[in-house]
C-alpha cells in the first residue's frame, strides 16, 4: 500500500465531511434563489377613471371600459349611446356620473393657433336680425341670404343653413338635430366660433362629415356633404361657409346639423333659433 493510499483511507471522515459540505452549501443556494423570486400577483390592476374622457384614434367604447374597469352599457347611458355604440375622434365621454359639468379649454387638433374668442355687439338674446353689409373687400365669398343669429353662453350662433327644416330634433325617432332641405351646393356654414377636429368620411351614415370644437363642451356636427373646405385643425369663425350640401350618405340632399354638449346630443334650438 502507498503511502498516498493509506493518507486516503485514514482521512475516509474528512472527505466526506467535505463531500457533504459542498452539497449542502449547492443545496443552500438553490432554495435561496427560489425563495427569492417575486410572487405573481394576477390581480387585476385599472387606471383610475376621470370625469371625462376624450375619445381617441383606435378607441372603441368597450375598449376604454376595460381599460377603467366600468361596464361599457353604463358608460353608453350615461352619454346617450345607442348600439352599435360608435364613438368618434375627439368625443368627450362622461365616465363618472358625478353631475359635475365639465369645463374645457379649446386645443389645437394640428398645433394650429387657439381659438381667439371674438366680442360682438349683437341685440337682446335669441333676437333674428340680417347679417351685417360687408363694404370692404373680402376673401371669402359672402354669404348674400340673411342669416338668423342669436348669443347663448357666450358664443354667437349662427343658423348653419337658409333652408327650410325638413326634421326636428326628436330622440324618439333617432334624429339627433335638425335637417335642413336644400339642392347640391348651397353654402353649409359655421354655427359658432370654433374650431375643426374632423373633416373626412369615415362614418358612412353621415356621408362627408365635418365636427367642430367649441368652448365650454361644445361641439356641432355638419354631415352629407357634397364638399368639404375646411381641414382639421383649422380655427373657423361664425357664418364662415365650410362646406357645400350634398347627400353622401343620405337618401336626399339635406344638411344633418347636430349640436352636443359634453358628448350629449341636445336640441339645437336650445342655443339657436331654428324656425
Amino acid at each position: 500500500m502507498s503511502v498516498l493510499q493509506s493518507s486516503m483511507l485514514s482521512k475516509p471522515n474528512t472527505l466526506l465531511k467535505h463531500v457533504l459540505l459542498s452539497t449542502a452549501l449547492v443545496s443552500v443556494a438553490v432554495l435561496t434563489g427560489c425563495a427569492s423570486k417575486p410572487q405573481v400577483n394576477n390581480t387585476a390592476r385599472y387606471a383610475v377613471a376621470p370625469d371625462f374622457y376624450t375619445v381617441r384614434s383606435g378607441d372603441t367604447l368597450s375598449g376604454i371600459a376595460a381599460r377603467y374597469g366600468l361596464s361599457y352599457e353604463s358608460i353608453a347611458a350615461m352619454n346617450d349611446i345607442v348600439p352599435p355604440y360608435k364613438i368618434y375622434v375627439g368625443q368627450s365621454i362622461r365616465l363618472k356620473n358625478t353631475g359635475s359639468k365639465r369645463t374645457t379649454t379649446t386645443q389645437a387638433v394640428a398645433q394650429a393657433e387657439p381659438i381667439q374668442r371674438q366680442s360682438i355687439a349683437l341685440p337682446s338674446q335669441s333676437s333674428s336680425v340680417p347679417a351685417p353689409v360687408v363694404t370692404a373687400p373680402q376673401v371669402a365669398t359672402p354669404v348674400t341670404a340673411p342669416v338668423t343669429v342669436s348669443k347663448q353662453n357666450g358664443l354667437k350662433w349662427v343658423r348653419p343653413s337658409t333652408g327650410p327644416v325638413l326634421q326636428h330634433f326628436d330622440l324618439a325617432k333617432n334624429v339627433k338635430g335638425v335637417r335642413f332641405a336644400g339642392k347640391t351646393g348651397d353654402a353649409v356654414l359655421a354655427a359658432a366660433d370654433g374650431q375643426v377636429m374632423y373633416s373626412a368620411d369615415g362614418l358612412p351614415e353621415y356621408g362627408q362629415l365635418i365636427l367642430i370644437k367649441h368652448v365650454d363642451g361644445y361641439i356641432t356636427a355638419y354631415a352629407h356633404n357634397s364638399k368639404l373646405l375646411v381641414q382639421s385643425g383649422q380655427n373657423v369663425t361664425a357664418g364662415q361657409k365650410i362646406a357645400e350640401m350634398g347627400n353622401s350618405g343620405a337618401q336626399q340632399t339635406m344638411l344633418e346639423f347636430q349640436v352636443r354638449l359634453d358628448g350629449k346630443p341636445i336640441n339645437p334650438g336650445n342655443v339657436l333659433p331654428i324656425n
